[in-house]
């Protein structure tokens, strides 16, 4: 009996032993993968943060298993394409607070279907590809961006229509109307449909130059009608103006002779 439990006793240490090599290993690797000015935890899945680590872009060299990627308050400028293809498990991404101008066609390629959260807000962002966010199940954040309000950022957000709260938060900074300068996008959108305007437009012109060519031929035909009545007035004063030819007393005789004869 002291044999069995001596054995066990020395058992539970290894197991110990070995469950703690295994969790130093995980540790050692974890923080070897670590982005550089990043800090890495085990919370619910791999955090990963890198938030005021003066980056200028997003590191390419993140960990596959990365749960959760904050990014904020950086000097990120754009998203490139297909940047976070490898996170297969990201679900928290946190990119407010950069100088963000640029995102790119494919930037959440990848991730679009997984993500829960994103955070793009307090930004520089005027517009994105229409494309942009296809896909994207994400609660998105937004808001604070100086968007230009067109016809691209109302395919946009109609793209992301699980989004309802981001439409509400986006202000139109700029517009292609600029009456809507200043005033929430959906206020724009349901005021008139952005993405007819340029249609419209087109329309107006045509319907502009078409009248100015009427009016210059009705123009030109009343200034030919005027000018020969002009001519024809001058024409027929000048006619007046002449001498009528009467007949000589010679002539007269000539023809009373011939008559008499």
């Amino acid at each position: 009996m002291h044999l069995v439990d001596l054995w066990l006793t020395r058992s539970l240490s290894m197991c110990l032993l070995l469950q703690s090599f295994v969790l130093m290993i995980l540790c050692f690797h974890s923080a070897s993968m670590c982005p550089k000015g990043c800090l890495c935890s085990h919370s619910g899945g791999l955090n990963v943060s890198c938030s005021n680590a003066n980056l200028k872009e997003i590191p390419r060299d993140l960990p596959p298993e990365t749960v959760l990627l904050y990014l904020d308050s950086n000097q990120i400028t754009s998203i490139p394409n297909e940047i976070f293809k490898d996170l297969h498990q990201l679900r928290v991404l946190n990119l407010s607070k950069n100088g963000i101008e640029f995102i790119d066609e494919h930037a959440f390629k990848g991730v679009a279907e997984t993500l829960q959260t994103l955070d793009l807000s307090d930004n520089r962002i005027q517009s994105v590809h229409k494309n942009a966010f296809n896909n994207l199940k994400a609660r998105a954040r937004i808001a604070n961006n100086p968007w230009h309000c067109d016809c691209t950022l109302q395919q946009v957000l109609r793209s992301m229509a699980v989004n309802h709260e981001t439409a509400n938060n986006v202000i139109c900074k700029t517009s292609v109307l600029d009456e809507h300068a200043g005033r929430p996008f959906l206020n724009a959108a349901n005021d008139a449909d952005l993405c007819n305007l340029p249609k419209k437009t087109t329309d107006y012109a045509m319907l502009v130059t078409m009248f100015g060519w009427f009016t210059m031929v009705i123009s030109y035909v009343v200034y030919y009608v005027r000018q020969n009545q002009e001519d024809a007035r001058r024409h027929l004063e000048y006619l007046k103006s002449l001498p009528s030819r009467q007949k000589k007393p010679d002539e007269a005789d000539d023809i009373s002779t011939v008559g008499t004869t």
